[in-house]
Formats: structure tokens, C-alpha cells, sequence
């Protein structure tokens, strides 16, 4: 059978021209981009500053090493803290990091990293050559980049000729070392500003001053900042320790800028109250490695940040505008005040009905 092949009609397809234009955007996204851009405030535009701040990796300033004595003179402000969380934090921006717990007779750095079990030789022991440097140090299984010396074991006396003389030995030896100097050498200095202490702030060449918002404290940091200032150290800067915003507030509490304008020091951190530190100090575990980090340990973070890039934060007074009431509370403070301006008066007096707790009452009655 032979025959004209006919072509299958087909329904009508509209023409490429006629389709509507893709919407890649929904409707309340493309809203929000038509919309004209408005203009951000100034503390906005700040805190996005801060915030994109630290998504780099902080710049290292100064020459190699930078030796840091964190003191403070009393004891008890969390100067130990500090020189861990500082270490740790800076051992993860990829620095190499020495810790050097200075005191004597009362060490307590290893119990806060967690490396008691690890201490085998001290500075002691390396210097009466009954081991080497590199066997004293205690490296991080966390971070390798961070290694800790203790001066002596616990309950150990010093020998008599121990003094600062034997630190900027064990500096030089640090900077000569085959594995390279290190970035850092933090020195965790004793309470108190007797032998210890200035053995401790002998080899350094900066100083971060531990203080509490408390007159005891500020008065013992005052003292000190004028030793170490008498010792050569000018680059001395502040750490503000167990800050409580509520007590500020109540003005039960000194402020930051009270602190500041105080001793006179620039600000390298301001590190709030945090029930985590005792915890993390009993876990023998670093307070800026908890997972999801507490408002402490961004603290001691951003103080590490500007410590490599001998950086500082600054103090502001905010003032909070007072609440608003709501009109019936304004209505009665008005009438009072305008046809009552010699009595006390409180709200029951002009309520049409008594409060539910005195109703309440008179019905039992």
C-alpha cells in the first residue's frame, strides 16, 4: 500500500520570545533588593568591623620572641588562667608558643593544660646538665605548636645561685634551639614582688597585668606597674579579670573605664564572670577549646588576637535610655505630681478597686 505520508499535527507550542522572563529570586527576596539601601548607624558599622576582624589569621608583630610575663601582684586573679587560655589560643593561629611557669614552690600551669602526669624535668634538673633542653619541654598532644618548662618541682628548693640570670640563659637557649625559636615565651609570674617576681620580669620585654575590678587588687597592679616600669618593661598592657556587667550596674562593682582611667594602662582584654573556668580548670582543659565556646573564652580569644598584633581595645561609657511606661502609669505620675506635690502616694490609693492580693484577703475575712 503506497501513500503520502501526512505530518502528526501537534498542539502549538508558544514561541521562545512569548515565555515569561526566569525568576531566579522569590518574591520577598527580590523585594528586599529592589528596596533602596539605608543607612547604618555607626555602632552597626562597628560591630560588623569587629566581626570581620576575626575571620583572618591575626598578623604577627615584632621580632621573634616575644617575651611576655603575665603578673599581677596578688594572687588569685586568675593570672595561670590566662597564661593557658593566651598559649592555647595562640598555638592555634599556628604561632609556636613556650609556657614557663615561673613559680616555684606552688606551680599549677601543668594542672590547667592538663600535662601534670608529663612533667618529668624541670629547669633545675637542665641546669645542673642532668638533661637536655628539648627533653624538659612538654609538647601539647592538642597543639604541637605548644610547649610548657617548669622552673622546679613541686616542694623543691632552688639552688642559691638561681636567680634572673638563669631565665635569659634559658632565653638565648630558646632562640639558638635546631628546632627553630619560638614565637612566643609567656612566663607565668609568682604572686607577690619579693625574689620570684623579679625573677620572673628579669628577661622580658613586655608585661600583661592581671587585675580584678576591686581595690585590692588595683592597688597591688598600681605597685607593680611602677616595678616593672622601673625595670626597663614599657609595653605593659591590662587584663581585666572576673567582670560582672549586673554589679556594674547596680554600681556595686567598679566599671572597665574606671579601671582604665585608674592605673593608666592600655586594655588588652576584658574577661566576664564564667562558672566554665572552674570547669574546665578541674578537666585540666583550656576554657578557649570548649566546643561551643563561652563569652570567657572569646574573651581570652580576641585578647590573643591583639596580643600578636600589639594591638588594644578601648573602654566606652554607654548610657541606656530609661524605659518607657506605658500611659496609664504616666497619667497617675502626672496627676500626683501637678495636684499632689507635697504628698506620698502610691498606686492603690488611686485605683477604683482594691489589688487582687487585698480582695482576696477582706473575702476570707
Amino acid at each position: 500500500m503506497t501513500g503520502r505520508l501526512h505530518p502528526v499535527p501537534t498542539t502549538s507550542s508558544p514561541q521562545p520570545s512569548s515565555l515569561p522572563p526566569p525568576n531566579p529570586f522569590p518574591s520577598s527576596l527580590r523585594r528586599l533588593l529592589l528596596k533602596p539601601p539605608q543607612p547604618i548607624s555607626r555602632y552597626t558599622a562597628t560591630a560588623i568591623k569587629a566581626a570581620l576582624q576575626y575571620t583572618r589569621k591575626p598578623q604577627f608583630s615584632g621580632t621573634a620572641p616575644r617575651v611576655v610575663v603575665i603578673t599581677s601582684g596578688k594572687g588569685g586573679v586568675g593570672k595561670t588562667t590566662t597564661t593557658a587560655n593566651l598559649g592555647i589560643s595562640l598555638a592555634r593561629h599556628g604561632f609556636s608558643v613556650v609556657a614557663i611557669d615561673a613559680d616555684v614552690g606552688l606551680r599549677n600551669l601543668d594542672l590547667l593544660l592538663g600535662l601534670e602526669n608529663r612533667v618529668n624535668y624541670t629547669l633545675v634538673e637542665i641546669l645542673n646538665g642532668d638533661c637536655r633542653l628539648d627533653q624538659a619541654l612538654v609538647r601539647d598532644k592538642r597543639w604541637s605548636h605548644f610547649e610548657l618548662l617548669c622552673i622546679s618541682k613541686a616542694r623543691s628548693k632552688l639552688p642559691i645561685g638561681f636567680g634572673g640570670k638563669a631565665l635569659i640563659w634559658l632565653v638565648d637557649a630558646l632562640k639558638n634551639r635546631p628546632e627553630g625559636c619560638p614565637d612566643f615565651i609567656l612566663i607565668d609570674c609568682p604572686a607577690g614582688i619579693d625574689a620570684g617576681f623579679i625573677t620572673a620580669i628579669t628577661p622580658a620585654n613586655e608585661a600583661v597585668l592581671v587585675t580584678t575590678p576591686d581595690i585590692t587588687s588595683l592597688r597591688d597592679a598600681d605597685r607593680v606597674t611602677g616595678l616593672l616600669e622601673c625595670d626597663g618593661i614599657k609595653d605593659i598592657k591590662m587584663m581585666v579579670n572576673r567582670v560582672r556587667g549586673d554589679m556594674i550596674k547596680g554600681e556595686d562593682m567598679m566599671s572597665v573605664l574606671d579601671v582604665q582611667e585608674m592605673l593608666g594602662l592600655a586594655l588588652l582584654g576584658v574577661i566576664p564572670e564564667d562558672s566554665e573556668v572552674i570547669r574546665s580548670t578541674n578537666r585540666g582543659y583550656p576554657l578557649v577549646l570548649n566546643r561551643p565556646p563561652t563569652l570567657a573564652g572569646i574573651a581570652f580569644e580576641q585578647a590573643a588576637w591583639r596580643l600578636v598584633e600589639q594591638d588594644s581595645m578601648k573602654a566606652v561609657l554607654v548610657e541606656e535610655e530609661p524605659k518607657k511606661r506605658g500611659w496609664f502609669f504616666s497619667f497617675f505620675a502626672y496627676h500626683r505630681r501637678y495636684h499632689y506635690p507635697n504628698q506620698q502616694f502610691t498606686l492603690q490609693h488611686h485605683l477604683p478597686f482594691p489589688p487582687p492580693s487585698l480582695s482576696h484577703k477582706a473575702t476570707i475575712a
